[in-house]
């Protein structure tokens, strides 16, 4: 049985925690591997927003509550999921929950990320956020794996 509430993706990383949660929390550097430029910090309480750079969706605009920050240990934030459409307004809609979790393990860090709270999500849409950000972490946790060892 297969759950479409919740995305769960983890990958080894060959870099300190340190250096990852740089990666997760710098602005530049989050915005070099997740294809964002922000235009404010990721600050818990507080909302981080920018303009999408990621070839195909330079139309839509990176906005996110920030929930937690937990140094070198746990960032999290709510988002509306898979909001392309520039025609629709998304603003009434429900959001989900993305956590990343590190975790420090022999030879580097294991990242953990999680989106859960699709089922929330209008039906009319659910099929295509689930599916758009399943593959889209898929993409994102390659990003941060070549950005990690490339600027070392």
């Amino acid at each position: 049985m297969t759950s479409t509430d919740r995305i769960q993706k983890e990958i080894f990383l060959k870099a300190p925690r340190k250096r990852v949660w740089r990666a997760l929390t710098d602005p530049k550097e989050f915005g070099q591997w997740f294809r964002v430029k922000l235009a404010n910090s990721f600050v818990a309480g507080a909302r981080a927003s920018g303009q999408v750079t990621y070839e195909g969706y330079e139309h839509c605009v990176f906005n996110v509550a920030v929930e937690q920050l937990v140094p070198e240990r746990l960032l999290s934030w709510r988002w509306v999921p898979h909001a392309v459409d520039p025609a629709r307004d998304y603003s009434g809609e429900p959001t989900t929950l993305v956590v990343f979790e590190l975790e420090a393990v022999s030879g580097g860090t294991l990242l953990k990320v999680s989106e859960s709270g699709f089922d929330k999500v209008p039906a009319s849409r659910r099929e295509q956020a689930y599916r758009g950000n399943e593959s889209g972490w898929v993409l994102q946790l390659e990003n941060i794996a070549k950005h990690v060892d490339s600027a070392r």
